[in-house]
């Protein structure tokens, strides 16, 4: 057994102490003959300190595309010649959207809007939104709008949002290749206030960016000092039109390696399977990833790419034995 593995044994798995940074990179670049056991051990973590139970949630566009933001894994991005572009969606639909995903069982229903920041428009359609989902359906309403100012972030807990996603994507160094209109340090500042408004904390990443392995390894270490409720991991889905839309899809060893090195780092948070795992992983992968640190899934199709069917995930734990995360009464 390799030392880090011994080492996270002992330090994670019995004590509930993350890896560090440097522990971190070990895990990644562990050969492959010893994925198996590093999975095995961040599932052991998982089921220690997080339990057997998985929370679903299901996500959907208030406001598709046409965002003036330049993130280059994104086709919502106004600035490129991908092919989605600027739709709104209405609340009658809004509310239906909430209804299906309800209806696969999730617990979590997230509004999401393709923008830098919302703008009072944005504001006054959410607030009705979730008025509207809170009235006529048992779910959790999130939502991810980008940027906010401590207005907006007392809003939204006004309304009723318990949960905010915003994710730092990549780690502090590496964040200038992937986004120039905007800088890690504004994202970081928006988390901030959200966890200091009482709402819990969702931030995740992409890994496939072109990010090498220590800079995975700092993405882990800094989501860790960040300490979100849950961490969404999406593998890049190159989308054409985008400047990464070349880039070459994550190896599926690779992937697996780093969802259990982020557990390892993050004994405790949600880790949730979010965009890209259909084309890195596939339904075998899925399964590994499931026994090798995740806790929580996206089920249905994601913003503008899709999904594997919300039936075919709920079977999966199913058979896994892996119970869906009750609703919480607290909101």
């Amino acid at each position: 057994m390799p030392e880090i593995l011994d080492q996270a044994r002992d330090q994670v798995l019995n004590n509930g102490v993350g890896l560090d940074e440097a522990g971190v990179l070990a895990v990644l670049n562990l050969p492959d003959e010893h994925l198996s056991a590093t999975l095995q051990l961040a599932h052991e973590v998982r089921m220690r300190w997080c339990g057997p139970e998985v929370e679903v949630e299901g996500i959907v566009s208030l406001k598709t595309g046409g965002c003036p933001e330049d993130c280059h894994f994104c086709s919502q991005s106004g600035l490129f010649t991908s092919p989605v572009r600027s739709v709104w969606l209405d609340i009658p639909s809004l509310v239906q959207a909430a209804k299906q995903t309800a209806a696969t069982g999730a617990t979590e229903f997230c509004i999401v809007a393709a923008v830098r920041g919302p703008d009072t428009r944005l504001m006054k359609q959410m607030r009705e939104g979730v008025a509207a989902i809170r009235s006529e359906v048992d779910i959790q309403v999130a939502a991810s709008l980008g940027m906010l100012t401590q207005e907006q972030v007392d809003e939204l807990v006004d309304m009723g949002v318990h949960r905010y996603n915003h994710n730092l994507e990549t780690c502090r160094s590496y964040f200038p290749n992937v986004v120039t209109t905007h800088s890690w340090e504004e994202r970081w500042e928006t988390l901030r206030m959200v966890r200091e408004s009482g709402m819990e904390v969702c931030c995740g990443g992409i890994l496939g960016l072109g990010e090498t392995l220590a800079q995975r390894a700092e993405f882990a270490a800094q989501l860790a000092e960040l300490d979100p409720h849950e961490v969404p991991l999406n593998f890049l889905n190159p989308r054409p039109g985008t400047p990464l839309g070349d880039r070459p899809v994550i190896e599926g060893k690779d992937a697996l390696r780093a969802i259990a090195a982020f557990r390892l780092a993050m004994p405790r948070t949600i880790l949730r399977y979010a965009g890209g795992r259909e084309i890195t992983l596939g339904d075998l992968g899925t399964r590994d990833g499931l026994l090798g640190g995740i806790n929580a899934v996206i089920v249905g199709n994601y913003l503008t790419t899709l999904g594997r069917s919300a039936t075919d995930d709920l079977k999966l734990l199913d058979e896994l034995k892996m119970p869906v995360k009750a609703l919480s009464a607290t909101l």
